[in-house]
This record gives C-alpha cells, structure tokens and sequence, in this order.
C-alpha cells in the first residue's frame, strides 16, 4: 500500500484508513463481521482506525475486537475528545484509552473543534508527557474551513481531519494549501458523502481510462481522485463490511491519477 510521511516527523502512514461513526456502534451479533474488517484492514498494510466518544459503542468494539484479534498494536489509533471544560475534557480522554485499550493514544483530535482552546491546551501538555503521540482537529462541514484554517495558522498541531470529495472540492481552495505549507497532516471524512456519490453513479460504468490509474470500482475512482491531492495523508471510509474495505483499500495500490487525469475525473462526474 501506498504510504506517505507525517510532515511533523516523517513517521510512514497509510492512505487508506477506516472510519468508525455508525458502523462500530454495534450489538454482538455484528462482532464477527467486525472483526473481519479490522483483520482485513491489518492484512492489507493499512493500520489507520478513527473514532470518537460521540460514535456510541465504537471505542469499546475497536479496543475489544482489536485485543482479541492481537492486533491493536499494530493499529494507528485515532479518536477524539468531545466535551467542554478542561476536567471534562480529561476525564473523556481517559476513558477513551480505557475503552481502546491503550496506554498511548495515536493521535487525538479535538471533534468539530468543540472547546478547542481548552483542549488544545492539554493536548500540547499530553504529548508533552507522551500520553498522545500526535493532536489535530476535525470537521465535517464547509463553513467550518475558515475556523480550522485559524487554528493551523497560529497553533502547532500535527494533524487537520476535514471534508472532502470529488463533488465537495472547498478545501482545495484554502485549507489544503495551507496544512501543506505549515507541515499539517491531512485525513480526510465523508470521502463518498455518506453515499450520494454510488447514488448518482448507480447503473453507470465505470470509464475505461480509469485503468490507467489502476482503477476497478468507482469506490476507487472516489477515493483514488482524493488521494492524488499531494496534500493528504489518509482517507477514512467507514464500513462494517470486510468486501467493502477490501475494495476501499485497493485504491491505495497502484498509480495515483495526474492533475490532467483528475480534471478528466471531475468533468465525467460532473456529467453523470
């Protein structure tokens, strides 16, 4: 798999990750395809798993099935603190390396910059004391760009989680350049738009010039056109299928499209 270097270290990371929201929140009869999907994701060289205390249950599924499946260490865990005031804010941090089985958490990320001033200031304390390896922020909306652009401006952190796909393309305008201009990590959220890409693409083909990319699902043609931005890290598809995450992962294989390719990429699917 394709793996591209953490600007704040140069530590390796794969492109391709799994998101966690809805599909983690699960009862013990979906145990079992869970575990397929975080086994599929080791297997495969991927290792980015993100989570958030306002996703139910997903902590606890990933920290359970992880531990059993003897892999959550080989795991890139990344997850969230979503809460106001600072003593709040540690004791939900807390709870979450509890529910994930961690003495040491990845990267933790300030959900929807909730309080972010407060927990920033802990952040930069934790990694300090090695708690968290890494911090960043996340949104998932367009009008929250400028915000996250603020915080990259003025604050170190390592990492900017943000909206983006083919068919919402405003970080590109802003908030993109700027994470790379100031060394910022970028995952990316909603790379399908919770499903309305496969909806308008439903029952049309996939373009014969997609496999000059390496390209065999409009999954990967989604996922590929975000990846080839030299800006991001890691995308973070959420599924709770193993053949789902199978075909999301081959997008992290192979050639990425050229800025030619990736205008031929939107103009088609401007056209569907």
């Amino acid at each position: 798999m394709i793996s591209r270097p953490i600007p704040s270290s140069g530590e390796l990371m794969s492109v391709i990750g799994l998101g966690t929201w809805q599909t983690f929140d699960a009862n013990q009869a979906s145990m079992g395809p869970l575990k397929e999907v975080l086994r599929t994701l080791v297997d495969n060289g991927a290792s980015v798993v993100d989570s958030s205390p306002m996703y139910g249950r997903s902590e606890k599924v990933v920290g359970n099935l992880s531990t059993e499946l003897k892999i959550n260490d080989k795991l890139f865990i990344a997850t969230k603190v979503w809460t106001t005031g600072k003593d709040e804010g540690i004791h939900q941090m807390k709870e979450s390396m509890s529910l994930l089985q961690r003495k040491k958490i990845d990267l933790m990320q300030i959900h929807n910059l909730v309080d972010w001033k407060t927990h920033l200031r802990t952040l930069q304390d934790w990694k300090e004391r090695g708690m968290v390896r890494y911090i960043g922020i996340t949104h998932y909306v367009d009008s929250s760009h400028a915000a996250l652009a603020e915080v990259i401006k003025n604050y170190p952190i390592d990492f900017v989680q943000v909206n983006y796909s083919i068919a919402d393309r405003n970080a590109e305008d802003h908030l993109l350049p700027l994470a790379r201009e100031k060394k910022v990590g970028v995952l990316v959220n909603r790379p399908f738009e919770e499903g309305a890409l496969f909806q308008r693409t439903k029952g049309k083909s996939l373009p014969e010039w997609a496999a000059e990319f390496d390209c065999a699902s409009w999954g990967q043609f989604f996922l590929k056109f975000i990846l080839s931005h030299p800006a991001i890290n890691c995308v973070i598809p959420g599924t709770g299928k193993a053949n789902h995450l199978l075909d999301n992962l081959g997008a992290g294989y192979g050639v990425l499209p050229d800025q030619s390719q990736r205008d031929k990429m939107i103009r088609y699917y401007q056209s569907l």
